[in-house]
């Protein structure tokens, strides 16, 4: 990681060196949509972005910084996405299971089930 504040990184710098310079966190909304923190600044709710990839190609679409929405650039936010994705280290598109068990509040419930376990018919509603 760069000692540099990401204020004071150079210009003609691409996104993937900028990707590499900062430090990103990410979280999967949604098949397909990535939240992207940028861990580099001290208020992280300031610097969190969603890309978007392609479920059929799996390109990178879009990114909701501002860098990409005025510009239709590819940013440093879609640069670092598309490092984890490569790597392994990021599942853009769980499968449905991953995502329900992921979603599933039954512990909390007692003998209730949690909508996501009856909708996929995992577990019923009592009578």
């Amino acid at each position: 990681m760069s000692t540099k504040p990401p204020s004071e990184l150079e210009a003609g710098e691409t996104a993937q060196q900028r990707a590499q310079a900062e430090q990103f966190s990410f979280d999967v909304d949604a098949p397909g949509l990535i939240e992207v923190t940028n861990e580099s600044h001290e208020n992280l709710a300031d610097h969190q972005y969603t890309v978007s990839i392609d479920d059929v190609t799996n390109e990178l679409m879009a990114c909701t910084c501002p860098h990409h929405v005025h510009r239709n650039a590819f940013c440093k936010h879609m640069a670092a996405v598309e490092n984890a994705t490569d790597d392994g280290t990021l599942n853009a598109f769980p499968s449905e299971d991953e995502a329900e068990l992921e979603d599933c509040d039954c512990e909390g419930l007692g003998d209730f089930p949690c909508w996501p376990c009856v909708r996929t018919g995992r577990k019923e509603l009592p009578n």
